[in-house]
């Protein structure tokens, strides 16, 4: 019965979680007491209580952190400036006469808002305001306007710069060089956020093209799904075209070139290079004319909103690994894998299986902490690459966001769809978009070079 207290433990805290109590307090809450219950018992050692203050001063103190509050400064101006409005009608003139012209429109505008951002949450919540509505009265289908703005909105969990790289970096990095540590090597290794940039580009563009790919198939084979815009709505020059797409296109795209070069090269630190974006942000809000001091509320109060929920799920999730570790659940996981019949392989399918399930009732923020930090220096010391282990389980956690009926993303789009888009038409929408992603999880099973090439040549 002692063998199986972490498993107790654990199916605690996801009860909490579904039971619809708020994250961060549910893993503190629950984890305080079950350490509380078995120090009374005494079968839990209270010195893994005595090691949280340590581990909480290191997360508020880690500069790789740093970036995420400059990140999403980044995205939240780009949104509340409304230059991301400006960009969605920009390339709606630019691709607008192509077959699926607007819905291509609608994903290339929600890779950039999806990068910078980083929050699947707010990206589909924008996207759906923005997009949708605009998708409807040029005749596009609903299911497939809902699929297009949902399986855009979880681009963020894979296209560089993003928060999820960012947190999932930082993990990673972490547990490569605590299973170098455990395998007896004691100069370890180092694999850096800006790694798991580069690892993430060619998986990222892949997906952003075969989506656009997608679209512009099914517009192809049934015009009546995806029309193009109406012809007096294309009546613009080659000069306003090419005016469109230097105003509309060009300045976001070379911010975040800029941002990502920087890691890229090595000129700049993620935290130096997210606050590069954050200015850049607001230069580009003020030379459109976006900028004021009731914008810069607005975007300060939701960054602060925004960056305090993810340190509160830190140090929540802090507490639940070290009263997890402190009830032997490490132990516990580390020979269940290690057991396994098929070893490496079946050991890597099991944990995409949990992260995949786990992603119907928690955030990326959640597995990230809670998950990563106690399988992943299993699976780095059975010799998987640190590198495809975080795009892998980040590709893993945008289809889990994305896959009916639980995926996070159908309901932050339903929550601001109109009455008349139904809840089957978003569920039938993404299916094909699940089946991309899943196609690209199969890809990078077999070429794993896709997310390892590029950082081994930078």
């Amino acid at each position: 019965m002692l063998e199986l207290l972490p498993v107790i433990f654990f199916a605690a805290v996801c009860l909490a979680l579904m039971a619809g109590y708020p994250v961060a307090l549910t893993l503190t809450g629950v984890s305080l007491f079950f350490a509380a219950t078995g120090s009374v018992i005494g079968i839990f050692d209270t010195a893994y209580i005595m090691l949280i203050p340590n581990r909480i001063y290191g997360i508020l103190t880690n500069q790789n952190l740093f970036a995420v509050p400059l990140f999403v400064f980044m995205g939240v101006m780009l949104e509340k400036s409304r230059i991301a409005e400006d960009l969605l009608k920009n390339m709606a003139i630019v691709f607008g006469k192509f077959p699926g012209g607007l819905g291509i429109s609608v994903i290339l505008v929600g890779m950039l808002l999806a990068a910078s951002t980083g929050i699947v949450g707010a990206t589909v919540v924008t996207m759906g305001i923005l997009s949708l509505p605009t998708m409807m009265k040029a005749g596009y289908k609903p299911s497939l306007a809902a699929g297009t703005i949902c399986a855009t909105g979880t681009l963020g969990q894979i296209i560089p710069p993003s928060i999820c790289l960012v947190l999932l970096g930082e993990v990673i990095s972490n547990a490569y060089q605590q299973s170098q540590l455990n395998a007896g090597v004691f100069a370890p290794d180092f694999v850096s956020i800006g790694d798991l940039f580069a690892g993430a580009i060619i998986p990222g563009l892949i997906l952003v093209f075969a989506y656009a790919a997608y679209v512009f198939v099914v517009a192809k084979l049934n015009p009546d799904a995806a029309p193009p815009m109406q012809a007096q709505e294309m009546q613009q020059t080659k000069a306003e075209i090419l005016t469109a797409l230097l105003k509309g296109l060009l300045p976001p795209v070379f911010l975040m070139i800029a941002v990502l070069g920087s890691i890229l090269l090595g000129i700049a630190t993620p935290t130096e290079a997210a606050s590069v974006g954050a200015v850049g942000a607001m230069l580009l809000a003020l030379i459109k004319k976006a900028l004021s001091l009731n914008v810069l509320h607005q975007v300060a109060i939701e960054t602060m909103r925004i960056t305090s929920m993810v340190y509160l799920i830190l140090v929540g999730a802090t507490i639940f690994s070290s009263v997890f570790r402190g009830f032997g659940g490490d132990i516990l996981i580390e020979e269940l894998l290690l057991n396994l019949p098929g070893g490496v392989v079946a050991a890597t399918l099991l944990v995409m299986l949990l992260i995949f399930f786990l992603g119907f009732i928690l955030d990326f923020i959640e597995i990230t902490f809670m998950v990563v930090p106690l399988v992943g220096p299993i699976l780095l010391g059975m010799g998987v690459d640190p590198i495809w282990l975080g795009i892998m389980i980040a590709v893993n956690l945008q289809t889990s966001f994305l896959t009916p009926p639980f995926g996070f993303s159908l309901f932050y789009l339903r929550s601001v769809a109109p009455a008349e888009i139904k809840t089957g038409d978003i569920y039938r929408g993404v299916v094909p978009f699940v089946m991309i992603q899943l196609g690209l999880m199969l890809l990078l099973a077999f070429q794993p070079a896709l997310a390892t090439w590029l950082p081994s040549i930078l």
